[in-house]
C-alpha cells in the first residue's frame, strides 16, 4: 500500500505547484466574486433566507464541500481509469508483489492526501475572509475530507472497470455539476420547490454542505452531525468495499 502511495506522491511532485495555485485561486475567486460580490445584494434583501448570517459565511463552507466533491471525483475517476488502462500504472504494479487491494488502498490514500491539502488551502482562504474561526475550522476541514471520500471511493470503484473514459465527462456534466445547484451550496434547500426538496435532501453533497456549514458556523448539533457524517461515511465505506471487488476483477481477471 505504501509503495503505491509513494508512487502517486512522486508523480504529484511534478505538478504540485499548479494544483496549489488552483486550490488557492479557485476559492479566492469564488469567495470574491460570488460570496463577497453577489453576497452584498443577498445580505441587503434576503438575510432571513440564509439563517441570519452573511451570505459569504453561508456560501463559503458549502463551496468547500462542493470543491471536495469535485476533487474527489476527478482525482478518483479520471486517474483510476487511466491507471487501469492497457498502458496504465496499475498494469505495471500487478507485476510486483502488490495485490489489487494494496494498489487500491495506496491510491485511495493518495486521494485522501489530495483532498486534505486542497481543503486545507480552501480553509486558509476562508480564514482570511474571517468566515470561520477557532476549533470549528478543523471540523469543517474534516467534513470536507469526508465529503470528498464519499464521492472518491465510489468513483474509483466505478472507474477501475471503465473501458471508455468518455463516460467520466458525461457523469461529471450530468451528475456532479447539477449537484452544485441543488444541494444547498449557493442557496438554502428550503428555497427549492416543495416537490424538489426530498431529492435535494437525498443528495450526498447536501449532507457534505450541511456538515461543513454547521461546523464552520459553530451551529452543529450532535444529532445533525451524526446523521450527515454517518451518511457520508457509509458512502465512503461502501465505495471502498465495492472498489476491493472491482479492483480484483479488473487487475486479476
Amino acid at each position: 500500500m505504501w509503495r503505491e502511495f509513494t508512487y502517486w506522491l512522486l508523480q504529484y511532485k511534478r505538478t504540485w505547484r499548479g494544483t496549489i495555485v488552483i486550490s488557492v485561486a479557485n476559492p479566492l475567486l469564488f469567495l470574491l466574486g460570488i460570496g463577497a460580490g453577489l453576497g452584498h445584494l443577498v445580505d441587503r434583501h434576503a438575510p432571513a433566507q440564509i439563517a441570519g448570517v452573511s451570505y459569504l459565511a453561508f456560501f463559503a463552507p458549502g463551496m468547500l464541500a462542493a470543491a471536495a466533491m469535485q476533487t474527489g471525483f476527478i482525482e478518483s475517476a479520471g486517474r483510476v481509469a487511466m491507471a487501469a488502462g492497457f498502458d496504465g500504472s496499475y498494469r505495471a504494479a500487478t507485476t510486483t508483489p502488490l495485490t489489487p487491494a494494496q494498489i487500491m488502498a495506496g491510491h485511495l490514500l493518495f486521494i485522501a492526501f489530495r483532498l486534505a491539502t486542497s481543503a486545507a488551502a480552501f480553509v486558509v482562504v476562508m480564514l482570511a475572509f474571517r468566515v470561520t474561526h477557532g476549533w470549528w475550522t478543523l471540523g469543517a476541514l474534516a467534513g470536507a475530507l469526508l465529503t470528498g471520500l464519499a464521492f472518491g471511493a465510489p468513483a474509483a470503484a466505478w472507474a477501475v472497470g471503465l473501458r471508455q473514459t468518455r463516460h467520466i465527462n458525461s457523469v461529471f456534466r450530468f451528475v456532479i455539476m447539477p449537484m452544485y445547484l441543488f444541494s444547498g451550496t449557493f442557496f438554502a434547500v428550503a428555497e427549492l420547490p416543495g416537490w424538489l426538496r426530498p431529492v435535494a435532501y437525498a443528495l450526498p453533497l447536501y449532507h457534505g454542505a450541511a456538515l461543513c456549514r454547521t461546523l464552520s458556523l459553530g451551529t452543529a448539533t450532535l444529532a445533525g452531525t451524526a446523521v450527515h457524517a454517518g451518511i457520508l461515511l457509509a458512502l465512503a465505506v461502501a465505495g471502498i468495499a465495492a472498489a476491493r471487488v472491482a479492483y480484483r476483477r479488473r487487475l486479476h481477471p
